[in-house]
């Protein structure tokens, strides 16, 4: 269960420039996800042509953020046993600067989408950005189980 969680967190995390090389429906991912906020949120030809710029640079600088963040964790897991009070000092530290770093961005998204959508717009992306996650979660869980379905059968 714990795998399943981390495989799901890394695929929600990881920018999808960096999966291109690995995942073959990127292409088709980034797509659907263009069409889901596209329909969810109703944009007009010309909300979307300001929108896209400024949510791709968010998800860009967010993806970077986040994966100092897992690189951090991934360091105190392999290296708890031999870190010293003072470097697990320095990681929770750097943890939270993250986390800090990740506000002041969300903060910045924001002001820049009240920009480039109505308001209303603007609330229905943060609606349609769980919705979102939500449902590639289920699709993911739902791939998993038909894998797994396939692995019996054979």
């Amino acid at each position: 269960m714990k795998r399943l969680l981390i495989v799901l967190m890394a695929i929600l995390i990881f920018p999808l420039t960096r999966l291109a090389a690995q995942n073959p429906n990127l292409e088709k991912l980034n797509s659907y996800k263009i069409g889901f906020f596209t329909k969810k949120l109703n944009l007009t030809s010309g909300e979307a042509e300001k929108f896209w710029p400024v949510y791709n640079e968010y998800q860009k600088q967010k993806n970077l953020i986040q994966m100092d963040k897992v690189n951090l964790i991934r360091d105190f897991n392999q290296n708890e046993a031999t870190l010293s009070d003072t470097q697990l000092t320095e990681i929770g530290d750097k943890l939270i600067a993250t986390i800090v770093q990740e506000s002041t961005l969300a903060s910045t998204f924001h002001k820049k989408l009240k920009e480039v959508l109505p308001p209303a717009k603007v609330i229905r992306f943060y609606q349609a950005e769980n919705q979102y996650k939500i449902q590639l979660l289920n699709e993911l869980q739902s791939a998993k189980q038909r894998q797994g379905v396939r692995r019996r059968d054979l």
